[in-house]
């Protein structure tokens, strides 16, 4: 741990320096140099570190080893890990949770572990040095430690879910800082989430500003991950934190939908580029983006913002998870190529409800869109594994009528970096079923809002209903393998197993077989890298199973 502290700490240093930031308010250049010595002295210092912050965020997608969202989606029960068939076998070690799938892939999630403790690292820097800064706006002040504190709490959440089991840092530290219990984690996590609650003035960042606001961390924003946080606590552990009560998770709920800051986007489909996408000539912007209704949208409650400048040298700012959506070196208008991994699970598809809206939205059906009739696509496919026929829609990167990449409008980008699209992490949809599930007296109504929206009739609110409704309204957000473990590991299993599914490798027929007993005996937890318990001198463990 030592010598991932030491980097971290470099790393907290460029949150000083940085030149390349996010649209919007990320849009900043550092003009001079800056060390811990001379910096941390006035509100702009803390603006500065502050987006530090964010950009620490935003690394864990921009600059990640899988990223949460790939391992979110291939742990689950949406997706196969797929990948070319002549790649290592990295991600069917993370689909069937099966070690001997590959063994020497024991650092799986090395850049993942350091990003988010370089992000927590410059969280606790800006902390440790608030009150050497000269405020001058207590508003502002308030703020921007509100903000500080829900990034950490973000990112303790993402760390706690994935590996259970991790060292929680506070403060800056050169001890070897062994595992501590979860419940720790997550006490923190909720101070945090309070802190940030009782800080961001509600007005802070109104949607009405979105072009300046998106991205930024709201009072809302803050209540919406206290509920999540405590549905999966509560869920996954079957027990409570001291002084945080569902009663409080429902009124966070409640207060954002009593804001009138948000709303359903009137087409589901409409809220994801690909979804809503045209068939469009380089520079067409506007047919490309179809009837998208763009970042920052009524529904967005909080989400990931990135940029198309990355390169290979040094800037790390798109959305570096985003190719590893697409099919597999095949560019179809408007759905643009990539690596092929997380094919979707057929049986998910073919577990829609009949009329759902959804499906079209969410998932690109190869054949019956025509994907299988453009020059040169061959349904064997030789060189993707485990090849099912659909793939993900949602985040699906796009590409122009001529093939070029669309990650920039003039045709060229680069399709492996320069991905752009956000990744919302919550929406209004995900308040309202978390307000009906936590036992609102207007659950019925809530739960009708986003059935209708997908063309559905209304049904109970029921917990069993309310479940079933998430897994379609969130299918592809890396939100649904969550919702599996906090009903219980035994039932996420149940799931997720397969007895074995038919899939194409490499144009051979081949078998997926996922056993429950490997997600059981790991408690849906994740491998933490092993050069990680090493560099530890054996202080760190590794989690059981693995």
């Amino acid at each position: 741990m030592k010598q991932i502290r030491t980097s971290i700490a470099a790393v907290g240093l460029l949150a000083m320096m940085m030149t390349s930031c996010s649209d919007s308010f990320l849009d900043t250049a550092s003009k001079t140099e800056s060390n811990t010595e001379s910096f941390y002295k006035t509100q702009n210092d803390a603006n500065r570190a502050l987006i530090g912050c964010y950009d620490g965020w935003r690394q864990t997608s921009s600059n990640p080893g899988y990223g949460f969202y790939v391992a979110s989606e291939v742990m689950g029960a949406e997706c196969f890990g797929a990948t070319g068939n002549t790649d290592g076998r990295g991600y069917q070690v993370t689909d069937r949770f099966d070690i001997s799938q590959s063994s020497s892939d024991l650092n799986l999630y090395e850049a993942d572990w350091a990003r988010y403790y370089e992000a927590i690292y410059r969280c606790n820097e800006l902390i440790k040095y608030e009150e050497q800064i000269n405020w001058t706006d207590e508003t502002v002040h308030a703020t921007y430690m509100g903000e500080c504190h829900a990034l950490r709490a973000i990112l303790y959440f993402d760390l706690v879910r994935w590996f259970g089991n991790i060292p929680l840092l506070t403060v800056a530290t050169q001890d070897n800082v062994p595992q501590a219990d979860p419940a720790e984690v997550y006490q923190v996590i909720f101070s945090d989430l309070q802190y940030a609650i009782d800080h961001i003035p509600a007005n802070a960042y109104p949607k009405a500003d979105a072009e300046n606001n998106d991205g930024r961390i709201t009072k809302y924003a803050a209540e919406a991950l206290y509920a999540r946080a405590y549905l999966y606590y509560n869920g996954y552990y079957g027990k409570d934190i001291e002084g945080v009560t569902r009663e409080k998770a429902l009124a966070c709920c409640e207060d954002i939908i009593k804001s009138g800051e948000y709303a359903l986007v009137p087409e589901y489909k409409n809220l994801w580029p690909a979804a809503s996408a045209g068939i469009a000539e380089k520079g067409d912007a506007t047919t490309l983006l179809g009837t998208y209704a763009g970042d920052g949208n009524a529904e967005t409650v909080l989400s990931m913002k990135f940029t198309n400048t990355q390169d290979y040298n040094g800037n790390a700012d798109s959305n570096r998870w985003q190719v590893m959506v697409g099919m597999r070196s095949l560019n179809a208008a408007p759905y643009g190529k990539g690596w092929g991994a997380m094919t979707v699970n057929p049986l998910f598809v073919n577990s829609y409800e009949a009329g759902d809206l959804r499906r079209e939205a969410s998932v690109i059906d190869i054949v019956n869109e025509g994907v299988a009739s453009v020059d040169g696509f061959d349904a064997s496919y030789s060189d993707w594994r485990e090849y099912t026929g659909y793939c993900v829609k949602k985040y699906s990167p796009l590409c122009f009528a001529d093939g070029t990449s669309a990650s920039k409008i003039d045709g060229s980008g680069d399709f492996q970096t320069q991905n752009h699209q956000d990744w919302v992490i919550i929406r209004y949809a995900d308040v309202l079923l978390m307000a009906a599930e936590l036992g609102s007296s207007s659950a019925q109504a809530y739960l009708d809002q986003v059935r209708s929206r997908a063309g559905l009739q209304s049904v109970a609110a029921t917990k069993a209903n309310i479940m079933k409704e998430r897994k379609y309204e969130f299918a592809f957000e890396a939100i649904n393998y969550w919702d599996l473990l906090r009903q219980g590991v035994d039932y996420a299993a149940s799931q997720i197993a397969t007895n074995g599914i038919h899939v194409m490798s490499g144009g051979i027929d081949d078998i997926v077989v996922i056993s429950a007993q490997n997600i059981i005996s790991k408690q849906g937890l994740s491998q933490i890298p092993q050069n990680q318990i090493t560099l530890s001198n054996g202080v760190l463990k590794q989690n059981a199973g693995w």
